[in-house]
């Protein structure tokens, strides 16, 4: 009763305040900054421009950001953007209503296969309205913690609040969490295939973008250590996790995780018991699922950049390939939901395929209204109700 009046503490409505709050005060931030950004544009047709270009730093380059690269000249190439000019950059027609629209069934989509995978783990249990109560209201409690958090002590309440046993709700989390984590480390590879490694780290100062790409790669090498233990202790050595927590907490400064490092050992292994014994049909079905949900989620960001810009199919493999980047950078953020980072790492990471600054940050507000700030609402609404038929 105890462990329930937690969870219920994480989900208490004052709680949707915060994460809205950070969200906005960081994207009103990124807005004003963009304003004052100083950035050139070439002059075309009988324009008369107002500055000449000058090679700086010696790239071969025009940067139109670096104001070092100009100087005055009445009869120059290049002026000074105006609001106006990033105004008229921005295509809004009909064509930029149906993308918008094809964000949110990306979101739809999203969804369902989050609710297919959680009926395929329990056996289809439950129906597919029970199946859409847990998706969402996990989906809240996901918004509502830091990244590195999750929803996952909330998801094991409301699946055993559906009649699903304690034991078999954590090992049905730790499937999610094997699964989430095998589409990172299987996927990135295949998309470095098609597309420029360097491409995927944001074009910015040469220690930042190193400092990214050393963060990115340590968070895949751990996801994949992760994966590969996760796979050994439940299909092979149901012992094997437990056995190494348990071996690192006789360190004198992790004695105190001793406790949390043996629970954690046995949740494997109860998953192992749970499900080893499943056939092949089984796990492609529990993967397709994974796959079908997260390429939902990352493709609603190629919905709202086609809708507004030119974009080519090498950009929306780039585009796709950069957000498992922002994957990692949200997944270690302090703040719910990510609340913060998750717009300063989509303006960072996207900023070269926008003509400035001020139109990134605004496509990221719009990512943030439609794939988080919703669950946030629909939450709210449908916990309470939930509550009242348990």
């Amino acid at each position: 009763m105890k462990s329930d009046t937690n969870v219920l503490n994480q989900l208490r409505g004052w709680r949707i305040w915060i994460p809205l709050l950070i969200g906005l005060s960081i994207s009103i931030w990124l807005l004003v900054r963009s304003l004052n950004e100083t950035r050139f544009i070439e002059v075309s047709g009988t324009e008369t421009g107002t500055h000449s270009w000058k090679d700086s730093n010696g790239n071969g380059e025009v940067d139109f950001w670096i104001a070092e690269e100009f100087t005055p000249d009445a009869s120059g190439n290049y002026r000074q953007e105006t609001l106006t000019d990033v105004l008229k950059s921005i295509d809004w027609t009909l064509q930029s209503v149906f993308w918008l629209l094809a964000a949110f069934l990306m979101m739809g989509l999203r969804d369902f296969g989050y609710m297919l995978r959680i009926r395929t783990l329990t056996d289809k249990q439950l129906t597919w309205r029970q199946s859409f109560f847990v998706i969402m209201i996990w989906e809240f409690a996901s918004a509502l913690t830091p990244g590195v958090v999750g929803g996952t002590a909330v998801a094991m309440f409301i699946l055993n609040k559906e009649k699903i046993s304690m034991g078999r709700s954590t090992a049905i989390v730790v499937i999610t969490a094997l699964m989430d984590n095998l589409f990172f480390v299987l996927i990135v590879p295949v998309l470095l295939l098609f597309i420029n490694y360097d491409a995927i780290f944001p074009d910015t100062a040469l220690s930042v973008k190193h400092s990214i790409t050393y963060f990115f790669w340590t968070g895949y090498t751990v996801m994949l250590v992760i994966c590969i233990l996760l796979f050994l202790s439940i299909f092979l050595f149901p012992g094997l996790i437990k056995r190494l927590l348990t071996f690192f907490t006789r360190i004198p400064f992790l004695k105190r995780f001793k406790e949390k490092a043996i629970h954690t050992g046995d949740e494997v292994k109860l998953t192992s018991s749970q499900f080893r014994g499943k056939p092949l049909s089984f796990w492609l079905r529990v993967f397709l699922s994974t796959l079908l949900s997260w390429s939902g989620r990352y493709l609603v960001i190629n919905m709202i950049m086609i809708a507004f810009l030119q974009i080519g199919f090498v950009d929306h493999l780039l585009i796709f390939a950069k957000q498992f980047v922002m994957w990692v950078m949200m997944l270690v953020s302090p703040t719910p939901g990510a609340s913060g980072v998750a717009e300063w790492a989509f303006s960072s990471l996207l900023s070269d395929l926008a003509p400035s600054g001020l139109v990134i940050v605004s496509l990221a507000l719009i990512w943030r209204l439609i794939s988080y700030f919703p669950y946030l609402f629909i939450g709210t609404f449908l916990l309470p109700r939930w509550l009242k038929k348990k």
